[in-house]
């Protein structure tokens, strides 16, 4: 999908810089990609606890193991 986005020139040269990219493109994909990671993560860990996830942390990573 093509979309025009003014982005700042300074933040986008930081994140590339960062990133180890050359292109604008991968840039953002992987900045997108890192949010989603970000915000998944932060999602289960405020369920722990809660009773919403019944697995052990050696289960819970038997399964992440499963699902690449």
């Amino acid at each position: 999908m093509k979309t025009l986005v003014d982005i700042d020139d300074s933040l986008l040269k930081e994140a590339m810089s960062l990133a180890d990219t050359t292109t604008k493109k991968e840039t953002i994909r992987r900045a997108l990609v890192e949010l989603i990671r970000t915000r998944r993560r932060q999602s289960l860990k405020a369920m722990a606890g809660s009773g919403a996830v019944d697995m052990t942390l050696a289960e819970l990573r038997r399964v992440r193991r499963h699902t690449r």
